[in-house]
């Protein structure tokens, strides 16, 4: 639990407590952001008014992709009302498919990014789906992905459909879209991009089942993590919409103020709308504010165009007082909040559905491969190329049956793997931990380069089933 005082003489003497995070952001959005937002039209140019559902609901999934690109089955949607629990933990909202080719000629009726930004502010994770059979970026997903800029925190990509292709035609799709997004995306950090086939249907090239196998756990993780991360998106998007409602005020303010009371309104109007970029470079430097926060100059410019900039407000420092003292005081004592809640909900994440059983008996990933392979099998793995791994122990000048690590060092490195590698290799080959490696133990240490050698990852731990048979009263 967490309270704070307002600025009044009432509100000291009678300080406001919040149990949740939810009900704090809610309290400072009323009381604090909403009349800025309300006295310079910020609804008008950017975003309608948050309502209480905004700061209650789910976390959400948007899906965006072309005609075609899987986006309904990545969802498995049927029509029929079945319970499912994924959806009581999540809602995952599906989305026209984006035009291409000669279908962009067709009107749609309605401003198709500006819907998508809507639902940008709200939403938790914003997936954008590519078919990587038929790649292609048409002139309508790039104003959509251009529309969900200062949401890119949110974004990841699926290149779906992935099995329709070879491996090398594969390489070059990926290339090609990382090259694309690039001139699209301005992001410091390169895009999120998860290869795959998301629906339930047999692979039709299986080559890359063990990649795909591995994106698909990879993306799962990141969606079942939202639960727990759903408070510090919220307290983020209230961040951001706070900064761009600052930026709004200074900008309508800075209009009402050159505006004339009488004469030549409009073709001052025009003067200003035109000269409005040198208006940001004023404000950004008289306020100190970051380029990036400032909404985009030509959608500003073709709202402007509607309204009459007499009856915009003059600037109020009261309301831009509330909104500082908002970001400097009140959101970082909810972050303690955040944290709060955190620890309380450390298992909270989405189950059910696709996320059961994809781990399950001999079908999680790797398993019976790499360092479980022999999991299932009742004589030691390592023994089918003892004898090979033998006759090396023998060359290394062993002394009561063991070598020093000096000997064994210098065949080790013989596979190239960094020292890094070599070090874990021999923690978990020295079982008894001595210093030496006996037979079995250096040929457990060769079957784990090997392992390495293959492409597959090390245990943390030596697995049961890789211990030598004479050592598994020392592991135990």
């Amino acid at each position: 639990m967490f309270s704070w005082l307002g600025t009044d003489d009432r509100r000291k003497k009678d300080p406001e407590v919040f149990q949740t995070v939810s009900e704090g952001l809610k309290k400072l959005y009323k009381t604090k952001l909403l009349p800025l937002e309300e006295s310079y039209k910020f609804h008008e140019f950017h975003s309608p008014a948050l309502e209480d559902a905004d700061f209650d609901n789910k976390p959400m999934v948007l899906l965006v992709g072309q005609y075609s690109t899987g986006k309904t089955s990545f969802i498995r949607f049927v029509c029929a009302q079945l319970p499912n629990p994924v959806l009581e933990s999540i809602s995952v909202i599906d989305t026209p498919g984006i035009l291409s080719g000669e279908k962009q000629r067709i009107s749609r009726g309605y401003d198709f990014a500006a819907v998508l930004e809507w639902f940008a502010e709200r939403v938790d994770r914003i997936i954008l789906l590519f078919d990587a059979h038929k790649l292609d970026i048409s002139d309508e997903f790039s104003e959509v992905i251009k529309a969900l800029k200062n949401h890119e925190d949110k974004i990841r990509v699926v290149l779906n459909k992935a099995d329709q292709i070879e491996t090398q035609q594969l390489m070059r799709v990926y290339g090609a879209l990382m090259w694309s997004l690039g001139k699209i995306v301005n992001t410091p950090e390169v895009i999120r991009v998860y290869i795959g086939s998301f629906w339930s249907h047999p692979l039709l090239i299986p080559d890359n089942r063990k990649l795909f196998e591995a994106e698909e756990q990879d993306l799962f993780k990141d969606i079942q993590s939202l639960p727990r991360n759903a408070a510090l998106r919220k307290l983020n998007d209230l961040i951001k919409r706070a900064r761009l409602a600052k930026v709004h005020a200074y900008i309508i303010s800075a209009l009402k103020k050159e505006m004339p009371s009488v004469f030549g309104k409009e073709n001052k109007k025009k003067e200003l709308i035109a000269s409005l970029g040198d208006i940001y470079k004023r404000i950004e430097r008289e306020h100190q504010i970051s380029p990036g926060d400032f909404p985009n100059l030509k959608k500003m410019q073709d709202l402007l165009q509607d309204q009459d900039l007499t009856r915009f407000q003059a600037l109020k420092p009261k309301l831009l007082e509330a909104v500082d003292d908002m970001l400097a005081s009140d959101i970082a004592s909810l972050m303690v909040l955040v944290r709060q809640e955190e620890s309380q909900r450390p298992n909270s994440a989405v189950k059910g559905g696709a996320f059961d059983g994809t781990l399950n008996g001999p079908f999680g990933h790797g398993y019976g491969e790499g360092a479980g392979e022999g999991i299932d099998e009742a004589e030691w793995v390592v023994a089918r190329d003892k004898p090979a791994y033998d006759e090396i122990f023998y060359t290394l000048s062993p002394v009561n049956g063991k070598v020093t690590g000096a000997n064994a060092k210098r065949e080790m490195v013989k596979s190239k793997l960094p020292n890094t590698v070599l070090g874990k290799i021999w923690k978990l080959a020295d079982i008894d931990k001595d210093g030496m490696l006996d037979d079995e133990e250096f040929a457990l240490a060769n079957h784990l380069i090997k392992v390495k050698l293959e492409g597959h990852e090390l245990p943390s731990e030596l697995p049961a089933h890789l211990v030598p048979p004479s050592k598994r009263k020392i592991a135990d």
